[in-house]
C-alpha cells in the first residue's frame, strides 16, 4: 500500500481540508446555479453538466496537490485501479443530485470523503444553497455547520418519516409497518444526513448506488452513532475494485430495521453467493 512517506495527517486535519475545499467548490458551483447550463448524459441516462466538470478539476487539484500520497475516486475522472495501492483515498462526487442541480432544485450537495483501509475517516456533505454544512472526523463525532451533531427526532411526529422508492413503500404498507412517506431529496448523501439530523428516521437505496453516493455520509452516520449498512451483507467497505454497493439502509430507530431490511432484500434482492464473496469485506 502507498502513503505519503513525509506526511500523515490526522481525521480532524483531512476533515478541515475537505470543509475548505467544498466551501470554494460551492462558491464555484454557485455561479452556474440556476443559470443556462451545459448539459449531457453519460451511461445513456445519467445527467451530468458542464458545473460537474469544472467542480471535479478544481477538487482533484485542490485536495490532491494538499495531500500528494493519497488515492483519488471521483464519480466525474476516470478510474484509475492506482487507487487500490494506496491506504488513503479521496472519494468525491462534486455534485450529488446533478438532476436537482440542473432544474433548480436547492438540496444538491459536495460530497467528500476521505477513507483509510476502505474505512471513512473523514467526511463532509456540503449543500451550498442552504448553507448546510455537515462533516465528521473518526472518532471525533459529527458536526453541522461547525457544532455537534446529535440526532433529536422532530417534535410532534408521531410516526416514523421514511423516504423510499415507491415498491419500498408497498413492502412497508403490506408489512403493516405504521409511518409517513417522507420527502424526495436528488442527493443520496443529503437524504442519508438528515437521518443523522433526526429530519428524516430511515434513509434507503436501491442496489446500485457507488462509493462517492455514500462515503461522506457514512462518515457523518458512524459518528452519530447511526447504523448504516448494506442489507444483505452488513458493514459497508469503500476503495476497493467494485464501487457499486447494494440495497443500503441507514435507520435512526432501531426498531426500523428489521422491516426496512426486509423491505429492501424483496425489492432489490441479494447478490448471488459467488457475487457475496467478492464484495464481503477482508480480513
Amino acid at each position: 500500500m502507498l502513503m505519503d512517506a513525509v506526511t500523515i495527517t490526522t481525521p480532524a486535519e483531512d476533515r478541515e481540508l475537505l470543509r475548505a475545499s467544498a466551501v470554494t467548490a460551492g462558491i464555484i458551483a454557485a455561479g452556474y446555479f440556476r443559470r443556462d447550463l451545459k448539459t449531457w448524459t453519460k451511461d445513456g441516462t445519467s445527467p451530468v453538466s458542464e458545473a460537474d466538470i469544472v467542480l471535479d478539476n478544481f477538487l482533484h487539484n485542490a485536495l490532491t496537490s494538499a495531500r500528494p500520497g493519497y488515492g483519488w475516486l471521483s464519480e466525474e475522472s476516470i478510474d484509475d485501479p492506482i487507487r487500490l495501492k494506496h491506504r488513503r483515498v479521496f472519494i468525491v462526487d462534486p455534485i450529488d443530485g446533478t438532476r436537482g442541480f440542473i432544474r433548480g432544485d436547492d438540496s444538491w450537495t459536495v460530497s467528500l470523503a476521505v477513507v483509510e483501509d476502505g474505512v471513512p475517516i473523514a467526511g463532509v456533505v456540503y449543500a451550498p444553497a442552504r448553507d448546510e454544512m455537515y462533516d465528521a472526523a473518526l472518532g471525533l463525532g459529527a458536526r453541522f455547520n461547525g457544532q455537534p451533531l446529535v440526532r433529536q427526532r422532530r417534535p410532534g411526529r408521531t410516526s416514523p418519516l421514511i423516504p423510499a422508492p415507491g415498491a419500498v413503500h408497498q413492502e412497508l404498507q403490506a408489512a403493516g409497518l405504521d409511518y409517513t412517506r417522507g420527502p424526495f431529496f436528488p442527493s443520496l448523501a443529503y437524504q442519508l444526513v438528515q437521518v443523522a439530523t433526526g429530519r428524516i428516521d430511515a434513509g434507503t437505496a436501491r442496489r446500485g448506488a457507488r462509493d462517492w453516493d455514500i462515503a461522506g455520509a457514512a462518515c457523518i452516520l458512524t459518528e452519530v452513532g447511526l447504523g448504516f449498512e448494506d442489507v444483505c451483507i452488513g458493514t459497508l467497505r469503500f476503495n476497493r475494485p467494485e464501487i457499486r454497493h447494494g440495497a443500503l439502509a441507514a435507520v435512526g430507530e432501531p426498531s426500523l430495521k428489521a422491516p426496512l431490511h426486509a423491505a429492501l432484500v424483496t425489492v432489490s434482492g441479494c447478490p448471488q453467493p459467488q457475487e457475496v464473496d467478492l464484495e464481503r469485506p477482508q480480513p
